[in-house]
Parts: structure tokens; sequence; C-alpha cells
């Protein structure tokens, strides 16, 4: 291969080699309260052991973690009404709006860098974008390689989805 290989090598060296002041937030709020908060308001109530799953965390990280939201009054810890033995945890209104502030906050940031970079090339890094998540979401390490159809309906697939959120 010629350019592949060097692609994939600044690819891998961009995404994980060199993070970001942004990309270290955001990992380090992958198993700490932004990503329970997160986790929360997308799916709703939660028992710790399924907040555990979704962390990929022990249930001591977790309740170590709840603790802590739950003193800053970002959760609430509440026996299931119908089986004692279950613990709920639901976020609280303060839990909901540091959601949501922690969501203005990083879209601020991407909409600072988009301006940064200029209209066309947002589009163009945008369009570039779709297009490897495209190709990512058909193509499976250590299986074959999409066909032509497979890679044709995939983009169909896009190019619909694109439309429907246009409002067409």
């Amino acid at each position: 291969m010629g350019f592949e290989d060097e692609a994939v090598h600044e690819l891998w060296s961009t995404m994980w080699g060199h993070k970001s002041a942004m990309q270290r937030e955001m990992m380090r709020g992958a198993h700490g309260e932004a990503f329970a908060i997160r986790q929360l308001a997308h799916v709703g109530t939660m028992t710790p052991s399924q907040l555990a799953d979704a962390m990929h965390a022990t249930s001591g990280r977790v309740s170590t973690l709840l603790s802590s939201m739950e003193k800053k009054g970002l959760v609430t810890r509440e026996a299931d009404p119908d089986d004692r033995r279950v613990v709920r945890v639901s976020l609280t209104d303060a839990g909901r709006e540091r959601g949501r502030s922690d969501m203005k906050e990083m879209r601020d940031a991407v909409c600072w860098i988009f301006a940064q970079m200029g209209e066309r090339r947002t589009r163009e890094f945008l369009d570039l974008t779709g297009e490897f998540m495209t190709y990512m979401s058909i193509c499976r390490p250590g299986k074959p390689r999409p066909t032509p159809q497979e890679v044709q309906a995939a983009f169909a697939e896009r190019e619909r989805r694109s439309e429907s959120g246009r409002g067409n």
C-alpha cells in the first residue's frame, strides 16, 4: 500500500497520540460525573449496576461516584417501590441543568473551532467525516470487505437520512 498506511498512521497519531485539552477533558468525563449525567439524561432512571455496565466501571467505582454526585445534589437514589432491594438513580433538576450546561459549553467550543476553520473547510470536514463514518459503519475487522452493492446501499441510506434531516 502507499498513502493508505501513511494516512492510518497520521489518523491514529492525531486521534490517540496527541490528545488535545478538549479530548482529555472528554475522556476524563467518560468515567465520571459528565458521563453519568449524559447517560441518565439519555436513558432516564437507572440502577447503579446498569450505570456501571454503561460506564464499563466496577460497582464500587459507581457507588463512590453516585455518593459524590448525591452530595452535590446532581442525583437521587431511591428504593424501587415494587422491590425495596432495587435502587433507582435519577437526575435532579440540578443534574439536568449541569448536563445542559456541559453540552452548551462543548457546543460553544466546537462552534468556535468551526469558526476558525471557516465555512468551506468546515463543510468539507463534515462531508469527509460523514463519508469516513459511512465506510466505518460497514467495514468490520476480520470480516470480508463490503461488496460494491453494500457500499452503494450504505451511501444511499446516508443520503436518505441526510435528506430526511433537512426536511425534504
